[in-house]
């Protein structure tokens, strides 16, 4: 169902949003961890090891795709909440267009280049293969990953984020089914456990257009609405480069990070890989709550309600604060538990790896949390190059750091290099975010005059 957020409560418009966007997440990473809870479990480090080495890369990719989605949503969000919906359509259509065409250019050059990365990276010689058959099937799928982001993107552009969440669920359930079925009893190691992550990704996907064709009018299309718009194209290509680009900068720091990391050894390479998981689940509920944020901005934006940007955006960043104390607490005192789920006790090394970094990170972890709501309002008020700029920023400050201190301190340094890229990006963005909503209270004054 869409939601129009231009008028009505603004908290509960941005609460009720945010948390399918949340609950959401927490199913897919759920289901994400599985993989490496099962590999671990089931098949040894080495496997953990390899599957760790592979996510970072993994999601450079994937996360390219999503970010492409989120900024063409930005437009689609800002045409809806003005009510074109000639130009919402031939946005969404556009987008899709353009989107397969690059999804399908992005595998072939994926598949044929991975294990060249991997030594690039520095990735031990006894986890090479597994770690490239294992992203040689993900990548095989990721037109149905492309699938599912842009359509639950559309949906979200619309204020529906419930739905989307509805088949996130079903498929979180099925990818942990498969991945026992496959991991478990079938023998068939990081292979399985990559099979099965993408049959749930089509899943979802299919969902989805199921789900439109039969609930959601607006986005059924005739074939003169089929169009690629090449002025809309040039405009979704500034939004969504930008956004990928700040998405994918994210993980290419993991990547740089993980080759640091990788000479270690592999107990440190298993355990980095478990702690990136935990990681998961306090950024990317984070990073939802900003996507709520800039849809929600969006929308105003296009109506022209700067009274409601305003105290959407505060309403916004008390979320992020209040998530990470959530967090807070669950990381810290749970670290050793939460260690336990990827390795056996007998892995006592990994284990207290593991759980120095959680320790520390559970206080780093509001840092993020206020940068994502800053990030959220710069998108929605379609001021994409900051966000990228900002986010290279910090990318560039967290693998620096890690340069120097990880060799050091090993773990403890993946923690403090962090911490010391969130300061730097807050530095960068806090004097723009300050000019900036200057401004807008400006024009904010003579609209209304």
């Amino acid at each position: 169902m869409a939601r129009d957020m231009t008028n009505g409560s603004i908290s509960k418009h941005l609460i009720q949003f945010a948390i399918p966007l949340v609950l959401g997440n927490f199913f897919q990473l759920t289901y994400n961890a599985v993989d490496s809870i099962i590999v671990g479990r089931f098949v040894g480090t080495n496997a953990l090891a390899a599957v760790g080495t592979a996510n970072p890369i993994m999601n450079i990719i994937i996360f390219f795709i999503v970010g492409i989605c989120i900024g063409a949503s930005v437009l689609m969000s800002e045409y809806f909440g003005a009510q074109d919906i000639e130009k919402f359509k031939r946005e969404v259509s556009t987008t899709v267009i353009a989107g397969f065409i690059f999804t399908i250019i992005t595998v072939t050059l994926c598949v044929l280049f991975i294990r060249q990365i991997l030594w690039l990276i520095q990735t031990p010689k006894e986890i090479i293969d597994e770690a490239s058959l294992y992203l040689r099937i993900i990548f095989g799928g990721l037109i149905f990953t492309f699938l599912y982001n842009v359509l639950s993107s559309t949906l979200r552009s619309i204020g529906d984020s419930k739905t989307p969440l509805i088949f996130l669920i079903i498929s979180s359930i099925l990818n942990i089914i498969m991945d026992i079925l496959f991991v478990v009893c079938f023998k068939m190691g990081v292979a399985g456990a990559a099979i099965a992550t993408v049959i749930a990704e089509m899943l979802s996907g299919v969902f989805c257009i199921i789900y439109i064709y039969k609930k959601i009018p607006l986005l059924h299309f005739s074939k003169e609405e089929i169009v690629l718009d090449r002025v809309l194209l040039k405009t979704t290509v500034n939004y969504s480069w930008a956004s990928a680009m700040q998405q994918t900068c994210l993980y290419v720091g993991k990547v740089l990070v993980q080759a640091v990391v990788n000479p270690l050894g592999v107990d440190v390479i298993a355990a980095f890989n478990a702690v990136n998981r935990v990681d998961d689940f306090a950024f990317t509920p984070q990073q939802n709550i900003g996507h709520a944020m800039t849809t929600f901005l969006a929308q105003n934006r296009g109506a022209k309600k700067y009274d409601r940007i305003k105290k959407g955006l505060w309403t916004g960043l008390k979320i992020e604060t209040f998530y990470w104390v959530i967090i807070l607490v669950a990381t810290y005192f749970g670290a050793k538990p939460i260690m336990t789920l990827f390795v056996s006790r007998e892995n006592a090394k990994v284990l207290e790896l593991g759980a120095v970094y959680l320790h520390l990170m559970s206080f780093f972890y509001l840092l993020p949390a206020w940068t994502n709501g800053i990030q959220g309002y710069f998108r929605g008020m379609g001021e994409l190059k900051v966000t990228l700029a900002s986010t290279f920023i910090q990318m560039v400050g967290r693998v620096g750091f890690a340069y120097i201190l990880v060799p050091r301190l090993g773990m403890v340094g993946v923690a403090l290099s962090c911490l010391c890229g969130w300061i730097v990006m807050l530095v960068y963005e806090i004097p723009i975010f300050i000019k900036h909503r200057k401004h807008c209270s400006v024009e904010n004054i003579i609209c209304s005059s």
